[in-house]
């Protein structure tokens, strides 16, 4: 048994005459599976034109006979920028109109529309449930044969699978049975659900905890998990936005593009416009599934606040936190406006995309989103074969994750592969805005601190960096911290910086806040997760990468270019030590960040310049002015000893009357320090110029800053200084070069 639906759109004829055109769709209803055709051609085209879309199950209830003209929604239509084109058989019978555009839409669209938009989805989405302790717990603390159920369910799933490990163990067998283990292990948390599945993804990117065999089986649980009913789904979609599904797509795939813990995603074409999106459906009950588990994980929080005394942060905290970002996921026009905020502040670069929104098709259960091609980033083998490198696709992952982290503090907390895929212009594209979270400003300049202090092995300001980062109340005494920072930074900073892995600094810091009182913050842990999920993806393809070392760019250009008064300072306190600039710091600083694009040399140290001069500036005047007159007597000098070197053997000895020690009083060492430091100057204004946006222009804010009444004062006394050392030189010079001395004559006792 069969039905059919046909349904009429007026296209373009030959010479701009219409005709109507008949969209027809069979279903069969012993399958339950509809196959559709369009679009037949009534008019005078010789050969008409056929397009084969499919449609899901329960797609074709009944025969509709509807006329449509090639019209746009009325609030598309009233965008001033929308445009149509004519697509064609390319033999002048069959033409469908198809209007491009619309804000959220490619963004073309009249802002007030789209704010229209979306105030709609809002208020779809009204009864979206929010996350509080009280709700959690009011609701399953009377369903005690519930939770005894849920609880059971998961000891025996995860039970099992320990037990079975200890039996490999003790057998010998535990390398030969990993695949096995690993798909057990994979099939346990899809059972167990949503949040198993989200501990699943988290393992399945770090190659540095898991065998290889685990990594693949768990990156199944990212796009791979089983699918509830499409009918479900397609129901669920007219539900919340109230249209008949052929009202809102001309197709839809049958069956889902990816399942994910929370939802699943089905490819589609709008009607309106005919551009192809991505639709998040949530999973129904989903709900119920993981207030349940919440609710046992703060019971099981408390007691470990109570039993387990080598935890001293607040694990009941914690899981709240992660609640309510869960929660919030399963908020669809909340991701919508996550998503939408991320984009403007990170979508600026050329190689990050972030999709648009869909406002008229977006609910909370509902996401409607521009669609994305691409592989996602841990399949190696296919992002080659497009010509992309995956390291070069974590390294913008890494920039941008840094910009989010340091410059905005809005980041996305859930990077795992399948929310981020490399497009074939090689663009990193970010998907799933779900869980997001935030870096306190004051943390954000701390942390960029706390970095300076590691590289100085100031591990007194590190401990004092951790009240900035709210990791210690102001009553707590960081006295006994700075010694444990010491034992283990003194063993991790034997090679450089960049050279440490950032799994290792998280496990050393790891060791130090567990015996003291720290109370690590919800942010803090959502940014190791976002940064151990980059290292670990990097890590597939080069297991020598270094996190730290990729990101160091990003921290010399913020020292160097940043005006912030904590951020100045702690570049002050990297240059300078013990009364002396460190000229090689500044040298690894300036080569460090001209490796990040958005460098600038005309904004280099112009922060640092602006204090010198200002009244509270004095303390750097006097290192500056120091360091000036040591480095104009370098550049003389230095200049000096080359040519005379330059000069022919023969002539030096006429210059200098035979005398070994050359044209200055001064030890060779003397002479290899401050020949060493004069080219370290030049070398340090070479990278200046070599700098992509170098203009000799850059000087001018320094020449404007030295017209200010305190500048002039600053350099008479630089000048003043210059003056006194070359004198005192030249005087030693004199004082020195006495002339030979002849043998003295002596006589003998008669």
């Amino acid at each position: 048994m069969s039905m059919s639906m046909s349904m009429s759109i007026l296209p373009q004829g030959p010479g701009g005459g219409r005709g109507p055109l008949q969209f027809q769709c069979h279903h069969d209803l012993r399958s339950n599976n509809a196959t559709c055709y369009s679009w037949v051609n009534q008019c005078s085209s010789p050969q008409p034109k056929a397009i084969r879309i499919s449609r899901a199950k329960g797609g074709c209830k009944r025969r509709r006979r509807l006329r449509v003209a090639p019209v746009i929604s009325q609030a598309a239509s009233a965008s001033a920028s929308v445009e149509p084109a004519v697509l064609a058989d390319g033999r002048g019978g069959t033409a469908i109109q198809v209007y491009r555009g619309g804000g959220g839409r490619g963004g073309n669209r009249d802002r007030a529309n789209d704010i229209q938009a979306e105030a709609k989805a809002m208020v779809r989405a009204a009864n979206a449930s929010v996350y509080t302790p009280e709700l959690v717990s009011n609701k399953y603390r009377s369903r005690p044969i519930k939770v005894l159920r849920r609880t059971l369910e998961i000891l025996i799933g995860l039970g099992s699978f320990a037990l079975k490990l200890a039996l490999d163990q003790s057998n010998g067998q535990l390398v030969q049975n990993q695949r096995i283990r690993a798909a057990e292990l994979r099939t346990i948390f899809t059972k167990l659900g949503p949040t198993f599945v989200k501990i699943g993804q988290g393992l399945s990117t770090r190659p540095d905890l898991c065998p290889p065999e685990y990594l693949e089986e768990l990156s199944q649980l990212q796009d791979a998990l089983p699918t509830f009913p499409d009918a479900e789904a397609f129901s669920c979609i007219e539900k919340e936005l109230g249209l008949p599904l052929d009202s809102i797509f001309s197709s839809i795939s049958p069956s889902p593009i990816a399942a994910a813990s929370l939802g699943q995603v089905y490819k589609a074409q709008l009607k309106y416009s005919g551009q192809i999106v991505a639709v998040k459906v949530q999973r129904p009950g989903i709900e119920e599934a993981i207030g349940l588990d919440f609710y046992l994980l703060r019971g099981l929080g408390f007691l470990i606040n109570k039993y387990v005394d080598i935890i001293s942060s607040d694990v009941v905290a914690l899981i709240d936190e992660f609640a309510r970002r869960v929660y919030q996921e399963l908020n669809y026009v909340q991701e919508g406006k996550n998503a939408r905020r991320f984009k403007k502040l990170y979508a600026d670069k050329q190689d990050v995309l972030v999709p648009d929104i869909f406002w008229d098709y977006t609910s909370g259960k509902v996401l409607t989103m521009e669609w994305v091609d691409g592989v996602k980033l841990n399949e190696q083998a296919a992002i080659e074969r497009q010509g992309l490198k995956v390291l070069d696709l974590v390294n913008t992952g890494i920039q941008c994750s840094l910009r989010q982290l340091l410059e905005y503090g809005y980041f996305h907390a859930d990077p795992h592969p399948g929310n981020l895929l490399a497009t074939p212009e090689g663009k990193l594209a970010f998907l799933d805005f779900g869980m997001m979270s935030e870096t306190p400003e004051e943390a954000r300049f701390a942390i960029i601190g706390h970095v300076v202090h590691m590289v100085n092995r100031d591990y007194e300001a590190m401990a004092r960096d951790y009240y900035a980062l709210d990791f210690l109340s102001p009553d707590v005494d960081v006295t006994p911290i700075i010694p444990a920072l010491q034992n283990f930074f003194d063993d991790a900073l034997n090679s450089t910086v960049s050279e440490l892995n950032f799994k290792t600094i998280v496990d050393g810091l790891g060791s130090v806040l567990y015996q003291y009182p720290f109370n690590v913050p919800a942010y803090y842990a959502l940014i190791l997760r976002s940064l151990t999920v980059l290292e670990g993806l990097a890590l597939y393809a080069d297991p020598n990468f270094k996190v730290l070392a990729a990101s160091y760019p990003y921290f010399a250009k913020r020292l160097l270019t940043d005006p912030n008064p904590y951020l100045r300072d702690a570049l002050i306190e990297l240059l300078f030590k013990d009364g002396k600039f460190r000229w090689n710091r500044l040298e690894n600083l300036l080569v460090q960040g001209r490796k990040d694009r958005d460098f600038s040399a005309k904004d280099a140290l112009q922060p640092v310049l602006k204090l010198l001069v200002g009244p509270d500036g004095e303390e750097l005047r006097i290192l500056v002015i120091k360091e000036a007159v040591r480095v104009t007597e370098a550049v003389i000098l230095g200049s000096v000893i080359d040519t005379y070197n330059s000069i022919p053997s023969p002539l030096r000895t006429l210059i200098v009357s035979g005398n070994a020690a050359g044209p200055l009083m001064m030890s060779d060492t003397e002479q290899e320090n401050m020949i060493k430091l004069r080219d370290q100057i030049f070398r340090i204004w070479r990278l200046l110029q070599s700098s992509e946006n170098f203009d000799p222009a850059l000087l001018q804010p320094i020449l404007q800053v030295l017209q200010e009444p305190e500048a002039r004062s600053f350099g008479g006394r630089v000048i003043g200084g210059i003056s006194q050392r070359l004198a005192a030189r030249l005087l030693q010079q004199v004082l020195l070069r006495a002339p030979p001395t002849l043998p003295s004559s002596s006589s003998s006792p008669s």
